[in-house]
């Protein structure tokens, strides 16, 4: 099923200044950060990409394809990241609300309604609202990155920043196939730690093997 802006104009019917759709990437790794991709429309909302999808719907050649046009589409977008030191130092949940008030800064530094505007959310867990000093608007939706397509283009754009960040990595820190893993266990993955032991990119408090 592809997806529309049916919730997005519901949200903004009911008074919404924009909606902010949101969802996380990376948060399975055990290499490298956890990231939080936003992506903001408003009643000016035009046609969303073509074939845009949730970024696990899609092949790496679509996602880099769509991301640009994703990022076109938004009113305002951005990426924000949680290293994997910060994982390790504060867990995943509250990684991932720092990589999304990471996020969030950058949109309210470009001008957007932060607090008049809704955070439409991908899951059933508010992780967003734990990390902020003043609550917001979130609103959760299983599912919300296939149905939903803000935040389907901020699947996608955070994905492809990531696996940017992620393809960069492999070629400084050769061996463990970044390239190809994105930082995720794979066999290779597992078989190049036990060989060459984990790196600063990896979340030591996730792996079995420790240095």
């Amino acid at each position: 099923m592809d997806p529309t802006l049916d919730v997005e104009l519901a949200l903004l019917a009911a008074g919404a200044t924009c909606v902010i759709g949101c969802d996380e990437v990376g948060r399975g790794a055990l290499a490298g950060p956890v990231g939080v991709g936003v992506a903001v429309v408003d009643a000016s909302a035009t046609p969303f990409p073509a074939g845009l999808r949730d970024s696990k719907m899609l092949s790496q050649p679509r996602r880099e394809l769509l991301a640009p046009l994703a990022v076109a589409w938004a009113l305002h977008s951005a990426v924000g990241l949680a290293s994997a030191q910060e994982v390790d130092e504060l867990g995943i949940i509250a990684a991932l609300g720092l990589a999304g008030k990471r996020a969030l800064s950058r949109l309210h530094a470009a001008g957007v309604d932060i607090t008049g505007g809704v955070v439409l959310l991908d899951g059933n867990d508010d992780w967003l609202n734990k990390a902020m000093v003043t609550p917001l608007n979130v609103v959760t939706r299983i599912r919300a990155d296939q149905d939903c397509a803000s935040v389907a283009a901020a699947s996608v754009i955070a994905k492809v920043h990531r696996d940017a960040l992620m393809i960069e990595a492999d070629a400084v820190t050769p061996g463990y196939e970044w390239a190809g893993n994105k930082g995720y266990g794979s066999a290779a993955h597992m078989g190049a730690i036990a060989l060459l032991g984990p790196t600063v990119l990896h979340r030591r408090s996730w792996l079995k093997i420790t240095a």
